[in-house]
């Protein structure tokens, strides 16, 4: 009997992840925790019932994507990689690392770019963009180094039409994986070479 309720369970798990990866890649969610409760609405399943880990929604996702937007997919994550390095070469000097669903390559066409800094003071990130004229707004957040609460900083903003959201973090953290929840996994980053790699390795496999 156990047996057959892991079973169901573990059934019922996948059913949610592929609903939440259709919604997420077919509405433009880009939140994981919107996409699995909606997922679990539309199939008559309480939310106090196992759910699907993040990881399992965006292998889903990858192949919903695979099958069905082999073609614009790539284009929209491209430019967004695009725009993401545009906007690391422009603010350099506070160290820069792009993360989230843009480098992961999971986003979709109305998905905000996300960025982590580590300048020696988050005052000093505004000033460059008051300086440059850059309306922004800023908010108070968390980071995790494992079970260790960061306090962050973050500023949203649009860079070339697109919605852009800068993680300032201490520089003492710049070193060490974060997390954004403390039960979470540790977050892809990269720097501005990385990117500018990725895209030349895109752009490759595009022209072939």
């Amino acid at each position: 009997m156990a047996r057959h309720s892991n079973r169901r369970s573990t059934d019922m798990r996948a059913r949610i992840a592929a609903a939440a990866a259709r919604l997420m890649a077919e509405d433009g969610i880009d939140d994981f925790a919107l996409a699995k409760r909606k997922a679990a609405r539309q199939l008559g399943v309480s939310e106090a019932q196992s759910l699907p880990r993040n990881d399992e929604i965006e292998a889903e996702l990858r192949a919903y994507r695979a099958l069905y937007q082999a073609e614009e997919h790539p284009q929209v994550i491209g430019e967004l990689r695009r725009i993401a390095l545009d906007a690391m070469q422009a603010l350099e000097q506070f160290s820069p690392y792009l993360t989230g669903a843009v480098l992961t390559g999971t986003a979709g066409p109305f998905a905000e770019i996300e960025l982590q800094l580590f300048p020696d003071s988050a005052k000093d990130v505004e000033i460059f963009l008051l300086d440059r004229n850059i309306a922004f707004t800023t908010h108070e957040g968390r980071r995790y180094s494992g079970d260790q609460a960061r306090a962050t900083s973050f500023i949203s903003m649009q860079w070339q039409g697109v919605p852009l959201r800068l993680a300032v973090c201490d520089p003492r953290d710049e070193r060490v994986a974060l997390k954004t929840s403390q039960a979470g996994r540790a977050m892809e980053r990269a720097g501005i070479a990385e990117v500018g790699a990725i895209l030349s390795r895109d752009q490759v496999v595009k022209s072939r």
